[in-house]
């Protein structure tokens, strides 16, 4: 990428404060809350075991919902991941842009060094701490330690029972307590957005697309969806229906990354995925070997009407209706 790997939030957002707490830029109520800072904690017994093999079952821990002002978030996270062990699978939550799901799920099933993770938290501090569409954390399995900030800015913490005493010691650190309901921005009626700054004022910036992009990277997550299935967030299976895609690819490793932009139609991730990158390489000139890993960036669900409106846009013909029937590209173009 051509922008260097860096983030500002625009400081033109007025900060919302009630009381003595001070609201994420991102997140904020919209109707009169009596805040409270602190924490609430309980014990959570023992996963049972689900014999997916992906992840170990999670032992007795408690569990600490954290509600702190965005003045000190940063310091309290920070604090928290370096109770961390030297390799952790960072977790990243984002709104993403797919029609038919609110949330993409991010996860890594490498360990990451910490410092490799602290690194990127504070490369894009002002995304993953202000941004009120985009949630984010860490967790070790020996010991198990799990730091998740979510979108609201809430930090909850898990963690095995001989780990108490020293998490409830920081949170007394910063002036934390136990009460009985912590209330955030998440305790009444409120709003999220995002607070980067745009792209026309500071092109130079990264945009909060190219911040996930980066973070996958950095982070070697993959999105925790099933490849081989295409249902929406109530489960209902959606069959065959449009993608938008963008893949990268560079023959080199001195030469940076290419994108291409298309649409296809196809009955699951896997099979979008599929197409797109098929259609990206038979774009390669002479079918040359590539040094750098051929990727997908991203393969978001559209409607029909989005579709015909984006075929319109770009005019191009929907084709053959018959084509619905079927696995298809619609539309591919490198981009700028």
């Amino acid at each position: 990428m051509p922008k260097p790997p860096s983030t500002q939030a625009d400081r033109t957002i007025e900060r919302v404060e009630v009381g003595d707490l001070k609201f994420p830029l991102g997140v904020y109520p919209i109707e009169p809350v009596t805040s409270r800072m602190g924490y609430k904690v309980l014990f959570e017994a023992a996963d049972t075991d689900d014999g997916s093999g992906e992840w170990e079952e999670w032992p007795d821990r408690y569990v600490w919902d954290i509600v702190i002002g965005a003045d000190r978030l940063r310091s309290l996270c920070n604090s928290l991941f370096l109770m961390m062990p030297g390799r952790v699978f960072p977790i990243l939550d984002v709104l993403g842009h797919d029609a038919f799901r609110e949330i993409d799920p991010y996860v890594a099933y490498e360990l990451v060094p910490l410092d490799q993770f602290m690194d990127s938290t504070r490369r894009y501090e002002d995304y993953l701490f202000e941004d009120g569409l985009c949630g984010f954390g860490a967790m070790s399995e020996d010991p198990f330690f799990y730091v998740f900030v979510d979108e609201h800015k809430i930090v909850t913490v898990r963690a095995e029972p001989l780990m108490r005493e020293r998490i409830e010691r920081l949170l007394g650190a910063f002036d934390l307590a136990e009460v009985e309901e912590p209330a955030g921005a998440d305790a009444v009626a409120h709003e999220h957005r995002g607070v980067l700054v745009a792209p026309d004022d500071r092109p130079d910036l990264l945009t909060a697309d190219e911040v996930v992009e980066h973070l996958r990277d950095e982070w070697r997550l993959t999105l925790n969806v099933d490849p081989e299935t295409n249902v929406d967030d109530q489960g209902r299976d959606l069959g065959l229906c449009p993608w938008r895609c963008l893949v990268r690819t560079s023959p080199s490793l001195d030469i940076p990354w290419s994108y291409a932009d298309l649409i296809v139609r196809a009955d699951c991730l896997g099979q979008a995925e599929d197409l797109a990158l098929d259609e990206v390489l038979k774009q390669v000139s002479d079918g040359e070997d590539l040094d750098r890993e051929t990727s997908l960036v991203f393969a978001d669900r559209v409607t029909e009407q989005e579709l015909d409106q984006l075929l319109a846009e770009l005019k191009v013909d929907r084709q053959d209706p018959s084509a619905a029937d079927s696995p298809t590209v619609y539309f591919f173009r490198w981009l700028p």
